[in-house]
This record gives structure tokens, sequence and C-alpha cells, in this order.
């Protein structure tokens, strides 16, 4: 599935892929992103320290990862919506749209 086409499907404009957390600018999180679809790893790194500094800067997101121990996001990230690879695509916008408070009909 490509997210990127997915995501402009349901009206995002701007898509930005990063395959390693070093292509992100950590002091300007709120600035880069209205939301975000964060991999639990990355580049081999783990995200959560990223995903730390959306929720602080107030960006919504999820995560979408094969490597989830559901349990201990739920605990770590509460309310926070973890989408299990293999995802389809309805499932990844409801939860990205859900993660900002609209509907699934545009992202």
């Amino acid at each position: 599935m490509d997210v990127e086409q997915l995501c402009r499907d349901y009206g995002a404009g701007e898509v930005v892929i990063a395959r390693d957390l070093t292509e992100i600018e950590p002091q300007d999180v709120v600035a880069q992103f209205d939301a975000a679809i964060v991999d639990l790893m990355l580049g081999g790194a783990s995200t959560r320290d990223f995903a730390s500094a959306l929720r602080e800067s107030g960006v919504p997101f999820i995560f979408a990862s094969g490597h989830s121990d559901a349990d201990e996001i739920k605990a770590s990230f509460p309310g926070v919506r973890l989408v299990a690879k293999p995802y389809s695509g309805d499932d990844l916008i409801e939860a990205v749209a859900a993660a900002c408070g609209r509907s699934s009909g545009s992202v």
C-alpha cells in the first residue's frame, strides 16, 4: 500500500515520508506536521521520543506498525491509536481522521 498516495487521495496537501529520524527537524515539529503516522521503529531506531515530542507539541498522531506491544503503547501513549500491520487503507485513514477530530471523509 502506498501510504503517501492514500493520504493524498483523502485530501492531504503535502506528505512527508521519513525513513530515518535524522530527516526530521526535532526543534520545529509543530511547524512541520499537521498530523503524523508514526512507525514504532524507523531506520532501526525507536520513535518513542519523537512520538513524545509530537504529543507535547499537540500534533495529532497515530502509530502504524508491525513492531508492537499494544499494552505498552496504551500505557505510554494513552489515547493514541495503534494500527497494526498489515492494515487496510480504510483503517489507517479512519485512525488519522479520529486523531485529528475529523470524519474519515477528509484527512
